[in-house]
This record gives structure tokens, sequence and C-alpha cells, in this order.
């Protein structure tokens, strides 16, 4: 058996938009809400996030293909002692990649970075429906601390 090579997490670049709007789309919630066939907003969105320094948007590649990405947000703040945080948005794995651990090392990439960058919380939010997604980031030590409200405009 050959063994899988580790996947490199690096900073997105923007040839990378059509694959990670794939991952976006690529699983119950995303089918409704994205629309792959037209690459224009998000580009434009991608060159708004690679303008801010306090966004690292990255993939994770293996053998060349776009297998997972999140997007870190580095968030200052008064509240906590004046503490900066960063929040962890858009986290996806290819299905094909999905239980292979690649999920974790993103995760785990995201706390370290999180760590490099002086934060001191990390925090994210989940769509109340993943149940699974839950599970995971509890695993990874997150705890379930708060009550998420969101309102479309």
């Amino acid at each position: 058996m050959t063994p899988v090579p580790d996947p490199v997490i690096r900073p997105a670049r923007r040839a990378d938009v059509p694959a990670i709007v794939g991952l976006l789309a690529d699983d119950v919630l995303g089918a409704a809400r994205e629309t792959p066939e037209d690459l224009t907003p998000y580009e434009a969105a991608f060159d708004r996030v690679a303008a801010d320094r306090g966004q690292h948007l990255v993939v994770a590649e293996r053998d060349g293909r776009v297998v997972g990405t999140l997007q870190l947000t580095v968030q200052p703040g008064l509240s906590r002692q004046g503490a900066t945080r960063t929040i962890v948005e858009g986290v996806r794995v290819a299905s094909s990649e999905r239980g292979s651990g690649l999920g974790t090392q993103l995760v785990e990439w995201a706390v370290e970075e999180s760590r490099r960058l002086g934060c001191t919380l990390v925090q994210l939010t989940s769509d109340a429906t993943r149940l699974d997604a839950h599970r995971f980031y509890e695993r990874l030590g997150f705890e379930k601390s708060h009550v998420g409200f969101k309102k479309v405009l």
C-alpha cells in the first residue's frame, strides 16, 4: 500500500478560486447557496480577502490538487483585556478526503497559526444541523460556549 503524502497547507491563490468554490458547494448546505457556474462574485471576494492583511485564506493541496480550505480571520478587540482572536470559517474537505485526517490537520494548522500570530482565542461557528462537525470540533478541544445568531441582509 502506497502511503498518502502529507498535504501542503499554503496561502490560496486566485487560480484556486474554482477549486475552493467547488469545495464550498460540495455539501448539502453549500449546494443550496453556492453558484460555482459563475465565479465572478467569488473572484471579487477573493481580491478583497487577499488585500486584507487580517485574512488568511488557505488551501490544502495533495498531489497538485486542492483538497481542503479554510479562512482564518484575525480580529483585534478590547474585550478579554484587549485580546486578539481568530475566527475560523469555511472549513471544507473534499469528499474524497473525508475521514483521512485532513480536517484535523487544517484546524490544527489554524490553531498553531493563531498562536504564532499572538492570538489568545480561536473561535468558530458551525451550522446547527452539522452534528458530525460539532463532534469533530469538540474532539479537537473546542467548547460549545455560545449560541450564534445571524440575519441575512
